[in-house]
């Protein structure tokens, strides 16, 4: 299936997904990116919700249709249509729980079998609270992560821009 990745008028569309395991904090990435709110009290979520944001360019605007899945867990998986399509994958792990990089690291790679052209960037969230990167490495290699905070913000603006650039 073709990258979702329509201009019209200097406009360019972009489908945006959120992966990992549940608790690694995407639903928070969207409302602090879409909304700039945070709250220590979100529920699960269930199938996938869809936001939108455009982000303004030098040269043109980008409309991020941001689709913020469930966290994958035993018996219930990311579904490989929500995957298709995409133009970038944040792939989502919890800086304070090394062990969701072996979820963000089979859904990184079922992404690129949907969506082998596309931008995969991985997050290290929750990088305010006790972050060691070293954790993070031992379980995923030579992967670099981009850290955020969905609490305080940092990093979070910036990972968005990188991907509006990039596609």
């Amino acid at each position: 299936m073709a990258i979702l990745r329509s201009s019209t008028a200097g406009v360019t569309r972009a489908k945006v997904v959120l992966l990992g395991a549940p608790g690694v904090g995407k639903t928070s990435l969207v409302a602090r990116y879409v909304h700039s709110i945070f709250s220590e009290h979100h529920k699960s979520t269930l199938g996938v919700k869809v936001d939108r944001r455009n982000v303004a360019l030098d040269d043109r605007t980008v409309t991020m249709l941001i689709w913020d899945m469930h966290g994958e867990t035993e018996g219930l998986d990311v579904p490989a249509n929500y995957l298709s399509g995409a133009s970038a994958a944040i792939v989502v792990l919890d800086s304070t729980r090394p062990d969701t990089a072996e979820v963000a690291l089979e859904l990184s790679r079922r992404f690129a079998e949907s969506s082998p052209d596309a931008l995969t960037i991985f997050v290290a969230n929750k990088a305010d609270l006790s972050f060691d990167p070293s954790a993070l490495q031992e379980r995923i290699g030579d992967i670099s992560t981009h850290p955020t905070s969905a609490k305080t913000g940092d990093g979070v603006e910036e990972l968005f821009v990188r991907i509006a650039e990039s596609v």
